[in-house]
């Protein structure tokens, strides 16, 4: 028996990349998850793949970005493992041509981004905590990002829907505690994913040259990978960070330590 058998997980955005590596991660360890995605291939592929090798997974398809989805999402994992132990909110959009600065930038693609990097997190709460509390508690994980610490040109909607997550991670964290609810925040460096592959695409860089260009900026020297997220998110949602909540964690390869002044830096002992 795995160490999360008998609770039921949600993903948000959980068919691939970040997202896909975190299901594997809680299906594997024993966990009921609901993989929420609109990208039906992915998603129908990723639970025939998990059910296959005896996990118990079901996928939904809903968009995070709207009330129906979110709502709809809560009530399956509900219906089908009779309630919710663990929320990842894991769904985020950076959309290459959302890469200009605030004046050039469609109030609609601002509006989309917000939707679902930021609201997204409100809604799931607002749908999955009264299952949690009737369990007696829960947590809820979101993945944020190093760019709602600091940031970059011409990703207004992006970081702010990341600033956001952190200080809503915080500001729930203190609504929950006497429900034994726990929430807290991830904050990934650069992740060989799809959503990376296509911001490189809105910067204009080469795919490959960028994921180099992007290695060197950690201090570690490599980009990470989804498993990377997927492991401190089974740390989190345990009884072993059971006295962690309102924080976050920087999975970012030692980006988040190196100051402005300091340029790129490579590996130990590269140039």
């Amino acid at each position: 028996m795995g160490e999360y058998q008998g609770k039921s997980v949600i993903v948000t955005g959980g068919a691939l990349g970040i997202g896909g590596g975190v299901s594997r991660a809680f299906a594997n360890a024993g966990a009921s998850v609901t993989v929420m995605d609109i990208d039906d291939d992915a998603g129908d592929a990723l639970v025939e793949e998990l059910t296959g090798q005896g996990a118990t997974a079901q996928y939904i398809s809903a968009d995070a970005g709207t009330i129906e989805g979110c709502r709809a999402t809560a009530d399956a994992a509900i219906d089908a493992y009779g309630g919710i132990d663990v929320v990842i909110n894991n769904v985020g959009i950076q959309p290459p041509s959302s890469y200009v600065d605030a004046v050039d930038l469609p109030e609609e693609a601002w509006e989309r981004i917000i939707n679902i990097n930021l609201r997204s997190r409100f809604l799931m709460a607002k749908y999955s905590v009264p299952s949690m509390r009737e369990r007696g508690g829960g947590v809820i994980i979101s993945v944020a990002s190093v760019q709602g610490l600091l940031s970059m040109p011409f990703v207004s909607a992006y970081a702010a829907s990341k600033g956001g997550d952190l200080s809503l991670t915080r500001q729930m964290s203190i609504d929950f505690a006497k429900d034994n609810i726990r929430v807290l925040s991830v904050n990934p460096g650069t992740i060989n994913t799809p959503m990376v592959w296509n911001a490189l695409e809105g910067t204009g860089d080469d795919l490959e040259q960028g994921l180099i260009d992007s290695a060197k900026t950690h201090p570690l020297g490599r980009i990470g990978e989804p498993e990377d997220i997927a492991n401190v998110m089974l740390f989190l949602a345990s009884d072993k960070a059971s006295f962690m909540t309102g924080s976050y964690v920087n999975v970012d390869g030692g980006m988040m330590a190196v100051g402005a002044w300091a340029g790129t830096v490579g590996a130990a002992g590269s140039d």
